[in-house]
């Protein structure tokens, strides 16, 4: 009876968490997304790579440069949806009236800056995955000023000004922009290299260089589909040296229904931010002290790493991995050799002397491995040599970019190197990819993105040797059955790569997984093997990482469950609550009887009993054993489920075996 009660609170637990209203994720996933709404509608996003490229083109030019015919990009059928039960939430991808939309609420913005803050400078304004920003040059912003800006877009928008777009020559450009004196506008001129140049009017009030597209005029944006969210600073051009500007973000949509939506989905994202619930459960912090992007791991949030490095270590054991330690820091000339010190050195600590000798902290773990399968000679029949490691590596980040355990200066990675022959390189590719998905179910991961990227303009190695590799990758994903994306001409100068993006509970997509095979670094390092005719030739040399970085992994599953870890990965699954100190001695023996079992457990009291089961739902701890005089007499516990509920009373052993039946299952 008792294992049914846990199989229970297994179903319960994983009810509770797929009928969650699940958040935005900031910014919304591509290509597509999931997500469940309290009347469980599905809202879905499909991809268009063609737009994303001409998004980056509006973000680095200030205009919009259209690379396709967007009169001609395909509209979602929202019809069957609908029937369905469905609602259909577009992007700029799916939806051209909805790009339209937050291009142009971009530009009613900067019009309504200007209207009303006359000495601000306008810089770019592009559309981003979920609305808008513009950067202005002017005196730092509040909240107050965002709702007059707000009431002044409104009243352009009630206007119905007619958006006009016109053609005009490089000269002409620039005395329209040295008249209003717009000197960030001039910089951009000077940036776009197609004539002529495009302007895009507000009816006669207000322009700005534009490429389009936008909406025919104001009035057919929805005053009650966007929404100003936000002021930040941001450099221009993203250079540090470079003035500070007023970036202010939104958020647009068709109709309102799409904005209210949205709006519970980042409300809820904001709900499960990982940095709130990493000090609400005293998982990790940033110690500023010590600085910026180091993380500290606090016992319960070491404890969930433990789980997590143990797994990791058992499975790459069973899957024929040789597991290395290696230091963190060695001589320059070794980073010399690997080229990092040519192409990576911005992104690496300064060196430091030691007797005469430069040393490096390391950036990334490939050149140790390659280091020891360098220490002795190798045959043909040593193929394939597997090695992995959990090897923490240092990568300077500019402070503005750090981001809790997202984006850090210290981490961990989950690193492998598999040195093969050419014709094993399917086989080893597939077994990564069986071992991947092994990984990722332990923690939930079902539902993939997979892409492959092929070879770019510039890249080493010869053609025969790419084709083979790119074949290789290629069939093993076939032999797997996942689909996937090619992105021609996307993979690394040293060879082709598969990446794999997990969705989370949200519907966000995460980088964790990629497969790199690399012809670059075995010839910098001058690696071997003796083949059958005992001739020395090069080994294929595979990089692979399964959940990428320690550090960002942990905070996506912080998110991905809300802090509601499972039974078998909770820093504490279970307490002991004693209905008044008079039974806290046997609380103690069971919780010693717990942690002898290998069930983490701890007495909590000093307070009312309500009290101290609320304590624990805060703390999100799965399973409470609630201790009063008739349990001591019965040597038993009266068992309540965070999600569950009342579970009953349970005999000591009996709650043992179901925990640990629970744990072995990896039960939700």
């Amino acid at each position: 009876m008792a294992t049914f009660h846990f199989l229970q609170i297994s179903a319960r637990f994983l009810s509770k968490r797929t009928s969650l209203p699940l958040p935005l994720p900031l910014p919304l996933p591509n290509p597509f997304l999931s997500l469940h709404f309290p009347l469980k509608r599905l809202v879905s996003f499909p991809k268009r790579p063609e737009l994303k490229r001409l998004h980056e083109a509006a973000v680095a030019t200030g205009s919009a440069q259209p690379a396709v015919d967007l009169q001609n990009v395909p509209v979602q059928d929202t019809q069957k949806q609908e029937q369905s039960g469905k609602l259909v939430l577009p992007t700029n991808d799916s939806s051209d009236e909805l790009l339209r939309i937050r291009h142009t609420c971009a530009h009613v913005m900067a019009m309504a800056v200007q209207k009303l803050y006359p000495d601000a400078k306008v810089t770019i304004g592009p559309w981003i995955d979920n609305g808008f920003y513009y950067d202005f040059d002017m005196e730092p912003l509040t909240d107050n000023d965002l709702k007059r800006i707000k009431k002044e877009m409104d009243r352009i928008i009630k206007r119905n000004l007619p958006l006009v777009r016109e053609e005009v020559s490089r000269d002409e450009a620039q005395k329209r922009i040295m008249a209003v004196n717009e000197p960030y506008k001039m910089e951009i001129l000077d940036s776009i290299k197609e004539d002529p140049i495009t302007i895009y009017h507000i009816g006669n009030e207000w322009w700005d260089l534009c490429a389009g597209p936008h909406v025919e005029t104001t009035g057919k944006i929805n005053n009650k589909a966007f929404q100003l969210e936000s002021v930040a600073g941001a450099y221009w051009r993203g250079d540090e040296k470079k003035p500070m500007l007023q970036r202010i973000y939104g958020t647009a949509w068709e109709n309102e229904e799409q904005l209210k939506a949205y709006l519970h989905f980042k409300e809820e994202a904001k709900r499960r931010d990982h940095r709130r619930i990493g000090q609400d459960l005293d998982l990790f912090s940033i110690q500023e002290e010590a600085g910026g992007g180091l993380v500290f791991w606090h016992p319960k949030g070491a404890i969930v790493r433990h789980i997590i490095e143990d797994s990791w270590r058992k499975t790459h054991i069973e899957h024929g991995y040789d597991l290395l330690f290696t230091p963190h820091v060695a001589r320059a000339d070794l980073w010399k050799i690997s080229g990092h010190l040519d192409f990576y050195k911005e992104s690496m600590y300064d060196q430091m002397e030691i007797e005469d000798e430069l040393y490096q902290l390391r950036p990334m773990n490939c050149p140790y491995h390659i280091l020891v399968y360098k220490r002795k000679l190798h045959s043909y029949r040593d193929f394939p040599i597997r090695v992995a490691e959990l090897g923490t590596v240092y990568r300077y980040e500019l402070s503005g970019s750090l981001h809790g355990l997202f984006r850090v200066r210290g981490f961990t990675q989950d690193d492998a190197h598999i040195f093969c022959l050419e014709d094993q390189i399917k086989d080893e590719i597939r077994g990564v990819l069986d071992l991947t998905e092994e990984i990722l179910l332990q923690f939930g991961f079902s539902k993939y993105e997979v892409n492959l990227s092929t070879r770019p303009e510039k890249a080493v190695g010869d053609d025969d040797i790419w084709e083979k590799a790119t074949v290789a990758l290629k069939d093993a994903l076939d032999d797997k059955g996942w689909s996937y994306q090619i992105d021609e001409g996307g993979g690394a100068f040293y060879g082709p790569k598969i990446d794999l993006k997990i969705e989370d509970a949200l519907g966000r997509k995460w980088q964790c997984s990629t497969i790199q095979v690399d012809f670059n670094l075995p010839n910098r390092f001058d690696i071997t093997y003796v083949d059958s005719n005992s001739e020395k030739r090069r080994p294929i040399m595979i990089h692979r990482a399964v959940l990428g970085s320690l550090e960002r992994f942990f905070g996506v599953l912080i998110e991905h469950y809300a802090g509601d870890f499972p039974l078998w990965l909770a820093p504490i699954q279970a307490q002991v609550l004693p209905v008044t100190d008079t039974q806290l001695g046997f609380c103690n023996e069971v919780v010693g009887k717990l942690k002898s079992n290998g069930i983490r457990a701890e007495v909590f009291h000093g307070e009312r009993l309500p009290k101290l089961i609320r304590n624990a739902e805060k703390q999100k701890i799965p399973l409470m054993a609630v201790v009063g005089p008739k349990e001591v007499e019965t040597h038993s516990v009266t068992v309540r489920s965070r999600f569950g509920g009342e579970l009953g009373t349970m005999k000591i052993d009996e709650f043992i075996s179901s925990i640990q039946q629970a744990i072995k299952n990896r039960t939700l």
